[in-house]
């Protein structure tokens, strides 16, 4: 009896050989190292596409945005690990990787996967400004009923809102400049603007556009796949989390915080 042979396995992403190693068809020592910056590489390796100069700046924007924001809950779960585990720096990383979600640095996923779903066809003209009369007016409406649809399951609309940065989030305004400056400023950041006014206007508070908010808006206009969204701040924040780690071998401030923490929350025991 045969055997119906199975398929293939196949990556087109990288293969080594003895002397040579590519990557998505690009020398790595002579066609990339000297010749690509950090987000220029990461974007040859999930588009397989040499960035454009527009692309470079926007997409480069993006990741440094990432990077980092102080002392996060990301940041501390890395800092209390390497406290624990010293020897273990890629676990410490890993900790405050894991904490990355739909409340923090995460919630891009969400803001790209609401855009995306709300102008499902509108990938292949994303750059198309829809400042149009017909086009603006579509949008507005598309605004009001995404807004609808989150308030009437009680939702939080994604990219919205900031406990510190109010009334605006200072990065936004910069990602949405760079976005107009790149050509990549169209219906998907006019309609997550649109979407934080009407927000704004129905709930009656201040809900900024936030920087997750402006990157889900932008990845849309690159046209890519929400799915992989929340991968971007996971490359970006791994680079903070190592600066916060080397800090933290440097000036310890782990154990500090465990201590006054473990006080602070038993003090009423002792008290009793």
């Amino acid at each position: 009896m045969s055997r119906t042979p199975k398929p293939l396995i196949r990556s087109n992403i990288a293969y080594s050989t003895p002397d040579r190693i590519v990557v998505r068809g690009k020398d790595l020592p002579n066609e990339v190292l000297g010749h690509m910056n950090l987000g220029d590489f990461a974007f040859l390796q999930l588009t397989g596409k040499a960035a454009t100069r527009e692309q470079s700046a926007m997409f480069n924007a993006i990741l440094i945005t990432l990077v980092e924001h102080g002392m996060t809950p990301s940041a501390i779960a890395a800092r209390m690990t390497y406290a624990g585990a010293p020897e273990s720096l890629q676990a410490a990383v890993a900790a405050g990787l894991c904490g990355l979600g739909s409340v923090f640095v995460g919630s891009m996923e969400g803001a790209c996967r609401m855009l995306s779903e709300a102008l499902p066809d509108a990938q292949h003209d994303a750059r198309q400004d829809g400042q149009s009369g017909a086009a603006l007016a579509e949008l507005e409406q598309i605004a009001r009923d995404t807004v609808a649809a989150y308030r009437a399951r009680g939702a939080s609309v994604p990219g919205l809102g900031h406990p510190l940065h109010k009334p605006i989030d200072p990065r936004t305004p910069r990602l949405f400049q760079l976005a107009a400056e790149n050509g990549m400023s169209g219906k998907y950041v006019k309609l997550m603007q649109l979407i934080g006014a009407e927000a704004e206007r129905v709930s009656g508070k201040s809900l900024p556009i936030n920087a997750t908010g402006a990157i889900g808006a932008i990845c849309c206009e690159f046209g890519f796949p929400w799915r992989i969204v929340r991968g971007f701040g996971v490359m970006a924040r791994a680079i903070g989390l190592v600066g916060h780690i080397m800090e933290e071998g440097e000036k310890p401030m782990a154990i500090e915080i465990w201590q006054r923490i473990e006080d602070e929350a038993s003090a009423h025991l002792r008290e009793g």
